[in-house]
């Protein structure tokens, strides 16, 4: 294995991801980074030695403020361009309060068919997972987004 970073070669380190369906009177919540000008479902990359359900939970309090517990999963996606396998979870609210964070300028939660435009289509997709209710989780291939591929390129 060489010390390149591209990912089309194989050589990439693989990653695993995770990211937070929070429902309240059938609104979700997404936050808009401060990194970037685009919303998403809370969640991010699992750090070393943390199960998937410390990462979600991490991930959900450093975004939200929230503290959550994990109902059940709805999504496998995978990203093979990245070397990444995102896993999303149904959740609920636990305790915390709403707030914005180092991470997110503003959370807010939004009607599944009035997403804001500048939310990113990959979650766009995961939301609409979600809500089909299924016996079991889907498994489908993602894109990177613009906003990704931009990042990956100046990186």
């Amino acid at each position: 294995m060489t010390g390149s970073s591209d990912a089309s070669s194989g050589s990439a380190p693989f990653r695993i991801g995770v990211s937070a369906l929070i429902f309240d009177e059938g609104r979700v919540l997404l936050a808009r980074r401060r990194d970037i000008d685009w919303w998403n479902l809370p969640g991010g990359g699992m750090e070393a030695g943390e199960t998937v359900e410390e990462a979600i939970c991490r991930e959900v309090r450093e975004e939200t403020g929230l503290e959550i517990e994990v109902e059940r999963l709805t999504g496998v996606y995978s990203k093979p361009q990245k070397q990444e396998v995102v896993l999303s979870f149904l959740c609920h609210i636990t305790g915390g309060t709403l707030c914005v964070t180092e991470e997110s300028r503003e959370c807010r939660y939004f009607a599944p068919d009035d997403l804001p435009a500048n939310t990113l289509p990959k979650h766009r997709q995961r939301v609409e997972d979600a809500l089909l209710q299924q016996q079991s989780a889907v498994l489908r291939a993602q894109r990177s987004s613009t906003a990704e591929d931009q990042r990956l390129s100046s990186s």
